[in-house]
């Protein structure tokens, strides 16, 4: 489903629904980071999704990165709560999202990169490079927070 990313935007559209929603940091062994190239706004991003009903949220994490990366993880922590109300996501439908997104590190622990429908393209990526790549701010807020070794606590905003 098309959407459209408003991001501090005082001509975003009002907020009319709240979906909780996963992201997660996965590094492999040489510290690079699993990204996937989106299909709904062609921005690169961390895996993840919405949480269903009846799922744990770890299992949601492990859920989402698998259907679209082809990677089996392991959930290891809780790095960020993604509340923002000034950032809203409008889909085709109507429906104008409020961000809800909590971001988890993970770690590879199975599986093949593939891509999926909502992934055109699927890679590990070292962080000096993020910079290359065409990444919603919110998106890489999360990556800075994760990878911030001084943080003792996860990001709450």
């Amino acid at each position: 489903m098309p959407r459209v990313d408003y991001f501090r935007d005082p001509s975003a559209p009002p907020a009319n629904s709240v979906v909780p929603s996963v992201t997660a940091v996965v590094r492999d062994q040489e510290s690079r980071i699993l990204l996937i190239h989106k299909t709904d706004n062609d921005l690169w991003a961390l895996p993840g999704g919405g949480h269903d009903i009846g799922e744990r949220i770890a299992d949601t994490v492990v859920r989402e990165v698998q259907e679209e990366t082809g990677i089996g993880v392991q959930v290891e922590a809780v790095t960020g709560l993604y509340t923002d109300p000034g950032h809203v996501m409008a889909y085709d439908d109507g429906e104008v999202r409020q961000q809800f997104s909590i971001c988890f590190r993970a770690r590879p622990i199975s599986g093949e990169l593939r891509t999926s429908s909502e992934s055109k393209e699927v890679r590990w990526v070292l962080p000096t490079d993020l910079a290359d790549l065409d990444i919603h701010p919110s998106m890489r807020l999360r990556i800075e927070h994760a990878l911030d070794e001084s943080r003792t606590a996860p990001y709450i905003g």
